[in-house]
């Protein structure tokens, strides 16, 4: 039996998608993506991410979460404000039995997007108040870690999180390996397709800890085209090359791998669908 791709982390609720998003469900479908665990970055993207779990049920599978960094301003990002998760915490009470995750969360210590003592802070604060609600709902947390790599996985040890997915990691192998002791997963986009550095860190994560994600709008091989979900195999293939296994070793492995760490997307599968 064998599973189709989990992409575990994509925008598919952006902006970006809109104007054709018939268009792209289809080709995410025939690329064999049998599930998107949909992530959205503020409160603003929530009732959307709803709206599509109710037209795509058998694939949309939706997260809440309010990530380190939030519009401040045209094309600018600034750091995340306590005030900014305020207004969002009533929202995954209520849509609890929906929800599969808690994401995109996590720390962005990115020098020019947190500059100050005082940013790091805010930012810790939303991020350990949204760790308190993945485990008070029992869900797996969706982590964006960016010049933070070893301080968001010892605050997730520390709060004792068991289920967490670090998404586009780019930390040290060391640090990553700190991460698997822990039972967490890590999840790679095409964009690693032209990054040889991350094939280290690649080679040292064992394959029962890794996923796939597109990480769409973003993250595709491209830089300067819009990113798919239909784009996963490119993931797939190649983290297989580096680690010098099939493709179809790690679709399955990866996609066991998903439905480990998000249990509540699987649920609407049958067994025709994987």
């Amino acid at each position: 039996m064998e599973f189709g791709f989990v992409d575990c982390h994509c925008h598919i609720a952006a902006r970006e998608f809109e104007e054709d998003l018939e268009d792209v469900i289809q080709r995410t479908k025939q690329a064999g993506v049998k599930t998107l665990v949909a992530v959205v970055e503020e409160t603003g993207e929530f009732s959307r991410v709803l709206q599509l779990q109710e037209s795509y049920p058998d694939l949309v599978a939706p997260c809440f979460g309010i990530h380190p960094l939030q519009a401040c301003g045209g094309s600018d990002q600034c750091s995340v404000r306590p005030q900014d998760l305020d207004s969002a915490l009533p929202h995954f009470y209520n849509h609890r039995e929906r929800l599969v995750a808690v994401g995109e969360i996590g720390l962005d210590f990115t020098p020019w997007c947190a500059p100050t003592q005082q940013d790091r802070d805010d930012q810790m604060m939303v991020f350990m108040k949204q760790l308190h609600v993945s485990k008070e709902l029992d869900l797996p947390v969706n982590v964006h870690s960016r010049s933070a790599a070893k301080v968001t996985i010892e605050t997730m040890r520390q709060q004792g999180i068991t289920q967490a997915l670090l998404h586009n990691f780019a930390g040290k192998p060391s640090v990553a390996l700190e991460g698997v002791k822990a039972g967490y997963f890590f999840s790679f986009p095409p964009a690693v397709c032209r990054n040889q550095q991350r094939d280290k860190l690649i080679r040292r994560i064992p394959l029962e800890h890794i996923c796939l994600e597109t990480d769409s709008p973003a993250l595709g091989i491209d830089r300067n085209a819009r990113n798919e979900p239909s784009s996963i195999s490119l993931s797939c293939s190649h983290i297989a090359k580096v680690k010098g296994l099939s493709p179809q070793t790690v679709q399955v492995v990866t996609a066991q791998n998903a439905h480990r760490l998000f249990p509540k997307a699987s649920h609407s599968l049958t067994e025709t669908d994987i």
